[in-house]
């Protein structure tokens, strides 16, 4: 019987390290959006540094892994993609990154999107 249990063991940490990584992943993914919303809605208000209030928005350990693209749309609209490559903690898995974006209304649709002119 002390064997079933020891042969049971592996696949009972295989299953938790699973759920810890389906968690980090989801957690993940929301810092991605919250990123991809600051960085655009900031981009749209001020007309510059969606991308460092972008990364302000998220945890410093994923900030420093953030990479974050921030656009004008047509001089209506700016927009931010957020990417964020995280390590697998279950062995055999790749590595996982999450990318969102977000869209907010410029407001100032005849300010220049790259920020303002010296």
């Amino acid at each position: 019987m002390a064997l079933e249990y020891i042969g049971f063991i592996p696949i009972l940490l295989f299953v938790a390290l699973c759920g810890i990584q389906l968690g980090w992943v989801a957690y993940v993914e929301q810092q991605a959006d919250t990123a991809a919303r600051t960085a655009a809605r900031v981009q749209a208000r001020e007309g510059r540094g969606g991308a460092e209030a972008g990364k302000a928005a998220i945890r410093p350990s994923l900030a420093s892994l953030a990479q974050i693209d921030v656009s004008g749309q047509g001089g209506d609209a700016i927009s931010a993609t957020v990417r964020i490559t995280v390590k697998s903690i279950v062995p055999g898995l790749d590595s996982y990154t999450a990318e969102r974006s977000a869209t907010m209304p410029d407001d100032d649709p005849d300010r220049d999107p790259k920020g303002p002119r010296p």
